[in-house]
Formats: C-alpha cells, structure tokens, sequence
C-alpha cells in the first residue's frame, strides 16, 4: 500500500467515484457526536481503575451514534479495530468520547472514536485511546447503502485515504481467517 501524499490530498478525490443519482451526501461534520462519562466506583475493575469493558461499551455506543446520524437508520457492529489503552481512567474522571464517520463503503461506514480524559480544573484533554469501528447499516434487518461521505478538510481527506488501507486489511484479514 502507498503512502498517503499531500498530492493525493490535494488532487485525487475517491468519495465521490461512488455517488450515484440520487444518492445523499453527507459531510464528516454532519455526523460527529460528543459524549461525556463520570467514573464511578461501578465502573472500576480490582486495580481501581476504569475497567476495559465499560470503555469499549462507551467507545461502541458513541461510535454507533455517528453511525446512525450519517445514514439515519439503525447500525449493527460489524468490527473494533485497534484498541490501546495509552492512559488510565480514575474514579472521579471524566471521559469524553468523539466520534466522526471517516470512510463508507455500500451498506457500512468506519467510524473513528477518540477517548480522553478531561481536566475539570483546566479542561485540558489527554488522549486515552483511539478506535476505529466498523458499522452496518440496517433496513428491515437488511445492510442498506447509506450516505456517501465528502470530507471537506485535509484532514478528513487523509482519514478517508488510510479508511481506504483499513478495509483493505480488514478484507485481508478475512480471507486468512484471522
């Protein structure tokens, strides 16, 4: 796979090869969602902090919630990719989840999430940990196509071109069975 260049963020734009007519268009914007959690003590695992589970939980319903607002129906989890926890939540903490829709296929959208934790003293961010998941949407229990995706920015641009180099692994990954 080819490294993603500033001439491809400038020149080529692949979203839009797939619109059709009458297919509705969306923007990254359109579909973000914001969420915020308080840890509390129901939520701590036996070292006394935020147990993984609920995280991911978090992470899941905050990722579906971009979902549905792109495509306006409901979503199933098709898959989590990447999930590193790079800061530990406490008791008391707030995380705040971010979700954006970065790349569509037909009937499924990736959606990236941003986990942090927030200072309530200054209200500095300090990144917990960044997921990619993938989502179906459904019709009548049926995939169904959804909203193609325009990113406006360079950087939704760059996150479109390496959605393009995650599904290609996810595809890979499938084919060997992992």
């Amino acid at each position: 796979m080819e490294n993603i260049t500033d001439d491809m963020i400038q020149n080529l734009s692949p979203w839009n090869d797939g619109i059709k007519p009458g297919d509705i268009t969306k923007t990254v914007k359109e579909s973000a969602c914001e969420q915020a959690y308080q840890v509390s003590p129901r939520y701590l695992n036996a070292a006394g902090r935020l147990f993984g589970g609920d995280l991911l939980s978090w992470i899941d319903l905050t990722g579906a919630l971009a979902a549905k607002r792109h495509c306006n129906m409901p979503v199933s989890t098709v898959a989590i990719d990447n999930i590193h926890f790079a800061k530990p939540l406490h008791l008391g903490d707030i995380a705040i989840l971010i979700s954006n829709v970065t790349h569509v296929g037909n009937s499924t959208m990736e959606v990236r999430v941003n986990s942090y934790v927030e200072d309530l003293a200054t209200g500095h961010r300090s990144l917990v940990n960044t997921a990619y998941l993938v989502y179906v949407a459904l019709k009548d229990e049926k995939p169904s196509r959804v909203p193609r995706l325009i990113p406006e920015t360079d950087i939704e641009k760059r996150e479109w071109f390496a959605g393009e180099k995650r599904n290609e692994i996810r595809k890979s990954r499938r084919k060997e069975g992992i």
